[in-house]
């Protein structure tokens, strides 16, 4: 399973990645929290554009490799790289679930995710 999500959210990523961990799941996350605050590597220590792609790329393999994607839409906050998670993750067929009810779930027509 892929955990995918702002990683502003860095609690719900550590949250998420024992209890899916505990549950028996393999979990492939992010390894660097880019806007995390209070953190030793976060928004404090920054990415270049370049090295942002390359994660962005790197992330997008985790979801090739996982048999299913949990979104940590803390708040209900999709933003647009999540979303462009989502989008592929659907392209390639793989289950999504998310943390919190998403607008779809509660009738609403779904996000935009393309």
């Amino acid at each position: 399973m892929c955990l995918c999500g702002s990683t502003r959210f860095k609690d719900a990523f550590d949250d998420a990645n024992y209890r899916e961990t505990m549950a028996g799941r393999i979990v492939l996350s992010v390894g660097f929290f880019m806007h995390a605050t209070g953190n030793r590597h976060g928004e404090g220590v920054g990415a270049t554009p370049e090295q942002k792609i390359a994660l962005d790329a790197l992330h997008l393999r985790k979801i090739e490799l996982a048999d299913e994607v949990l979104v940590l839409n803390v708040g209900d906050y999709i933003g647009d790289s999540t979303g462009r998670e989502i989008a592929y993750a659907h392209s390639l067929g793989k289950p999504v679930r998310y943390l919190e009810p998403v607008e779809a779930e509660r009738g609403a027509p779904p996000p935009d995710t393309a």
